[in-house]
């Protein structure tokens, strides 16, 4: 059921960037203090060689270890600033894999609370090619393809508040990151397009991608725009939307089709997006709530240890169930 309140009046602040708008690409940037890394260390050290796996290792509750100015800064912005941040950087050509991905793992627990990505329960999520096929119904995420832009999990019944890319490998060329406030679409379909904005704030169907158990339905359904609490939250992948529509056996009348059509015309808008690359050792966190984003698609190294891998977290805020 959508019980949500449309939102009528334009939002003005920070929140609604576009490309023009945007604060300067530096600013973008948290550099982690040697402090912080020399902290971080200590404990992936003191961590060695005890049972467990690398998502058992918890950040120490209390701490001044120069990693909580940088960190309180990101944080704030993705909460209630520009809506992501790209932490730097970790030196992972000094790192094992997995000192690399447990220091990510601390960084991560003070930004939110890691959350399950798939039924298997995986907390973090290897981003990189399989060879699998959208088309027979594989995540995009394991594949070379160009993801759309959208926010991840959007069919599913909790939505993380915060997504984490931890770059350890480029490709060869491609796989661009491309990011779009939602604030900022929002209010250009509410100056040109209210009717469409109208029809956002109804159910759709989405394709759960086998992300289901015996007896649940392969489709959930959801409003692409929903605002509540003074916050606006989207859950956005045109693919997925229409598979779940086919699956459902509900196809997408007249009014829907116009408003996703309109949807993908302004997310086509170079105006409305930022794009960038990054780098071996790069952190990028999104507010997933309403910021969409995309990777382009990319060719990747016939070298199996060079290709293409990132690895994701998805972060519930603190509190939260």
């Amino acid at each position: 059921m959508n019980n949500s309140q449309m939102l009528t009046d334009e939002v003005s602040d920070e929140r609604a960037w576009r490309a023009s708008t945007i604060d300067d690409t530096a600013a973008w940037y948290y550099p982690l203090s040697e402090d912080c890394l020399s902290s971080f260390e200590s404990i992936i050290y003191d961590a060695r060689g005890l049972p467990g796996s690398i998502t058992e290792i918890s950040r120490p509750v209390s701490s001044s270890n120069g990693c909580d100015e940088s960190l309180q800064r990101a944080l704030e912005a993705l909460n209630s600033g520009r809506g992501f941040a790209i932490i730097e950087r970790m030196p992972i050509e000094q790192y094992t894999v997995e000192a690399a991905l447990s220091m990510y793992w601390l960084i991560g627990q003070f930004l939110g609370k890691p959350m399950e990505q798939n039924i298997e329960g995986t907390l973090l999520y290897d981003v990189r090619d399989t060879g699998q096929n959208v088309a027979q119904g594989a995540r995009f995420s394991v594949t070379n393809a160009e993801s759309s832009f959208h926010n991840d999990n959007s069919f599913g019944e909790l939505l993380p508040e915060l997504v984490g890319l931890l770059c350890l490998h480029t490709a060869k060329s491609g796989g661009q990151s491309q990011l779009i406030s939602g604030y900022a679409l929002h209010n250009e379909l509410l100056e040109n397009h209210p009717d469409v904005l109208e029809t956002l704030y109804q159910l759709f169907c989405f394709d759960r991608r086998g992300q289901f158990k015996a007896g649940e339905s392969p489709t959930s359904q959801f409003p692409i725009f929903q605002w509540s609490r003074g916050e606006l939250t989207l859950r956005y992948l045109h693919y997925y939307i229409q598979v779940g529509h086919e699956h459902a056996g509900q196809k997408l009348n007249r009014d829907q089709r116009k408003a996703l059509e309109v949807v993908e015309r302004l997310l086509s808008r170079a105006d409305f997006r930022v794009e960038f690359n990054l780098q071996p050792g790069q952190m990028l966190f999104t507010n997933n709530r309403w910021i969409l984003h995309n990777r382009t698609a990319f060719e990747d190294y016939t070298d199996p240890e060079r290709r293409r891998h990132y690895v994701r977290l998805w972060l519930r805020q603190h509190g939260q169930m």
